[in-house]
C-alpha cells in the first residue's frame, strides 16, 4: 500500500473519504480536500457543517483504508465513540481496502498550527468479526497548540476503547521538530506487541497485541472554541504519503 497523491484524483482503491459515514449524513462525514504539489491537503471549510450534531460544533475531513457497519438503526458499526446513544444512520458498504492484522505503515504529515485543530493518525479496529476487535493504535495526534519551531508534543499509544483484552496507554512525547513541517509518523506491529516512531526513531513501544483487522484514518480535526470568522479559513494540513506493508 503506497500513495503520493500524484495522481489526477484520490485512488478509491485505497481511500474512503468521509469520517466513519455511518454515524452522521453523508454531507456531514465528507472530506474536503485538494491534490496539490507535494501530496493532499485536507480542509476545514467555515461552510463545513458539524460531523454529528448531537456530539457538538467539531468538524473533520478525513481518510480512511476501509468502512463497515451494521444495518441502518442498528447499533453494530466502527469507532463507538460514545458509550450508548449511537444508532447506525445511513447505510455504508463494507470495503477492506487495506485492513491489515499486523504490518507497518508510515504517514507523512505536516500538522496545522491553528490552536482550534488536531491531526490525528490512527490504526482503528475494523469490528466486522466482533465488537470487542475495537482497539486503536495512535501514531499521532498532533494539536495546533503544541506544535511549533520551538519543538512539538506527540501524543500516542494504545486506546483499548471496547476491547476487553487492552488497556488504554498513551503519551505525550515531547520532541524536538517543528510538527507543522513535514514529519513521519510509523508503527510497526504484530504478535510481540506494537512500536512506535517518529522519523525512524522509536519513541514508544508495548507488549499489547492487536491481532485483528485495523483501517487507518488521518484526519484533520476543528473545535470551535468560539464565532467562526469567515476570514480564517481553510483550516488546512497536508499529508504528503502513506506507505503500508501487510505482514506475512
Amino acid at each position: 500500500m503506497h500513495d503520493t497523491f500524484a495522481g489526477p484524483a484520490l485512488d478509491a482503491g485505497l481511500w474512503v473519504p468521509h469520517y466513519l459515514p455511518h454515524w452522521t449524513t453523508p454531507e456531514r462525514s465528507a472530506a474536503r480536500y485538494d491534490l496539490v504539489p507535494g501530496g493532499l491537503r485536507l480542509r476545514i471549510d467555515h461552510d463545513q457543517p458539524a460531523w454529528r450534531p448531537e456530539d457538538g460544533e467539531m468538524r473533520v475531513s478525513n481518510l480512511q483504508t476501509g468502512s463497515w457497519a451494521g444495518p441502518v438503526g442498528g447499533t453494530r458499526g466502527q469507532h463507538r465513540h460514545r458509550p450508548d446513544g449511537l444508532v447506525v444512520r445511513t447505510a455504508t458498504p463494507t470495503r477492506r481496502l487495506w485492513t491489515p492484522s499486523s504490518g507497518e505503515v508510515e504517514v507523512v504529515v505536516s500538522a496545522s498550527p491553528d490552536p482550534t485543530c488536531m491531526v490525528g493518525v490512527w490504526l482503528v479496529g475494523f469490528e466486522e468479526s466482533s465488537p470487542d476487535d475495537s482497539g486503536e493504535i495512535c501514531l499521532a495526534e498532533l494539536f495546533g497548540d503544541q506544535v511549533g519551531p520551538g519543538g512539538s508534543t506527540v501524543r500516542l499509544g494504545i486506546k483499548a476503547h471496547h476491547d476487553p483484552r487492552l488497556r488504554t496507554d498513551l503519551a505525550d512525547v515531547r520532541l524536538p521538530l517543528d510538527a507543522t513541517t513535514p514529519h513521519t509518523y510509523a508503527a510497526h506491529w504484530d504478535a510481540t506487541g506494537v512500536r512506535l516512531l517518529v522519523d525512524g526513531d522509536t519513541v514508544w513501544t508495548s507488549d499489547q497485541v492487536l491481532a485483528y483487522p485495523l483501517q487507518l484514518m488521518i484526519d484533520l480535526f476543528e473545535f470551535p472554541a468560539g464565532p467562526r470568522d469567515p476570514g480564517h479559513y481553510p483550516r488546512t494540513a497536508v499529508v504528503r504519503s502513506v506507505t503500508g506493508t501487510d505482514a506475512p
